[in-house]
């Protein structure tokens, strides 16, 4: 243990201490309920606007008057994303393009692939976007391609169908009981979940001035009981891509896994190569890759629910499936964690990408990294800000005069919904085709100048927010940024 990592243990065990002593108990809990509160009236909005139902009513409301109310609450929440205001979270939101995959649902809005019988055509589309998928990540076509894969609900499942396949196929192959996965400490929160769940323990790789990870830590961090290697292109927090080839290659090397979360990038990066930018190989062009996650949900541009997990052999996908022979409800199996799927959102991707073809991938691409770069340099020439790396579409930025999440929370008065990180302290904004629409772009660095010039003008202006994320960020026990959490999500299920 290093003596930074000490002298967090002992702050950690510390401020657990003095959280069980009642009176700080209390007060903490009521600085809790504070914050919850302030949370409440973005999270609640429609307290007293709609009917609320803590019980199915004994009649039952007409289909115009519930469609009238979900026509009112649509039309309260979409102006935000619609018009640019939000990171990430809607990649395409183009009203002809939204009403096309509308079309496609409704046709195929009682379709469930766990009876493959009764809907073959949900098999064809699913088969089909993964090929085509594979093809677009570095696969042949041919028809004894090896690189083969299913869908998932979404990016989390598609990771966490990874690692679980990963943990089985080592189990099987190697006898190892006690799987261990290297990954960078930027690596997606799914691979935590699959820990969690799976009973993986994460070896965790601290990243380097350019924000990838350190190749040289991974390699002293390969075990006897390591069952895969984790690379990712690019990183939520920062957008940069990790050094896929020198990391698959060790992974090689060492006969483990090797796999690509491109779960952000996937839909996107291929084409940024095609267009002459400087993208690293990540996909199974490099041997050592035996999988990659993409989401076709984002800026594959399908609805969202759907994900594609892709693996360099059939033998290692079929430590994904379920199957069971003794039941007595017969035989049953599935290839994802779902049994019954909603077979209208795989008809969905495979609509979106038939219909988008190469050249509209291609020109969405060319929007938003112009934009994205557009953005990028225009944040570099405000003084107190800087951008973290150098990335590509997905565009971190902090600063070493001001508080950052005091900047957020300017933004967000201003309407703009973006993602705060830390380690380092820094918000970032996800690039989109909303926000490759005309003046969205200019809106944004405008707005930006204006709430960093604010903050240095109220350096003690607390904030609402603000205070809550630096505590997060900075706060040495974590288990109370949990209870945090916990709430929260507490909060999610409270009735209006």
């Amino acid at each position: 243990m290093d003596i930074s990592s000490l002298v967090s243990s002992v702050k950690s065990f510390f401020f657990r201490g003095i959280k069980s002593i009642p009176v700080v108990r209390e007060r903490i809990q009521k600085e809790y309920n504070e914050i919850m509160k302030s949370l409440e009236g973005s999270l609640k909005p429609y307290k007293g606007k709609f009917a609320s139902f803590k019980e199915i009513p004994r009649e039952g409301k007409s289909q115009e008057d519930i469609l009238q109310i979900m026509k009112e609450i649509k039309d309260f929440e979409e102006s935000r994303w619609k018009d640019g205001y939000v990171s990430g979270a809607v990649y395409h939101g183009d009203e002809k393009h939204i009403d096309f995959l509308n079309k496609v649902y409704s046709i195929h809005s009682q379709t469930n692939p766990l009876h493959s019988d009764l809907w073959p055509s949900i098999g064809k589309y699913e088969a089909e976007v993964v090929a085509m998928t594979s093809f677009m990540l570095g696969a042949d076509n041919s028809d004894n391609a090896s690189i083969c894969g299913t869908l998932s609900s979404g990016g989390t499942e598609s990771i966490l169908l990874a690692m679980k396949t990963y943990r089985d196929w080592a189990r099987d192959t190697k006898g190892i009981h006690n799987p261990e996965v290297v990954l960078p400490i930027t690596a997606h929160a799914a691979f935590d979940k699959a820990s969690e769940y799976f009973h993986i323990k994460l070896v965790k790789i601290p990243i380097e001035s350019d924000y990838r990870v350190n190749i040289e830590k991974v390699k002293n961090a390969i075990s006897k009981n390591t069952i895969a290697i984790v690379g990712s292109a690019p990183s939520f927090p920062h957008g940069v891509i990790d050094p896929i080839e020198e990391l698959s290659e060790i992974a090689r090397e060492h006969g483990v896994g090797f796999h690509t979360d491109a779960c952000l990038g996937g839909f996107l990066l291929p084409f940024a190569e095609k267009l002459g930018y400087q993208v690293p190989v990540f996909d199974f062009r490099l041997p050592g890759v035996t999988s990659i996650s993409v989401d076709t949900h984002k800026y594959g541009y399908a609805a969202k629910g759907i994900s594609v997990i892709l693996y360099r052999t059939k033998e290692l996908r079929r430590y994904q499936y379920f199957k069971i022979t003794e039941w007595p409800g017969g035989i049953y199996f599935s290839p994802s964690f779902a049994g019954s799927r909603p077979g209208a959102l795989s008809a969905m991707s495979w609509a979106a990408m038939v219909n988008i073809g190469e050249k509209g991938y291609m020109a969405n691409a060319k929007k938003i990294l112009e934009t994205a770069n557009k953005i990028k340099n225009e944040i570099k020439t405000i003084p107190d800000l800087f951008v973290l790396g150098d990335p590509l579409f997905n565009v971190s930025f902090s600063s070493h005069t001001i508080d950052i999440y005091k900047v957020m929370e300017s933004m967000t008065h201003k309407n703009w919904s973006l993602n705060g990180l830390h380690k380092p302290s820094c918000v970032h904004i996800c690039v989109t085709l909303r926000h490759a629409q005309e003046g969205v772009a200019e809106r944004f660095i405008t707005d930006l100048r204006e709430s960093v010039a604010y903050v240095k003008a109220h350096p003690s202006e607390k904030g609402e927010m603000a205070p809550v994320y630096g505590m997060a960020a900075t706060i040495p026990d974590r288990t109370a940024v949990a209870d945090l959490l916990d709430m929260y999500m507490d909060l999610l299920y409270k009735i209006e």
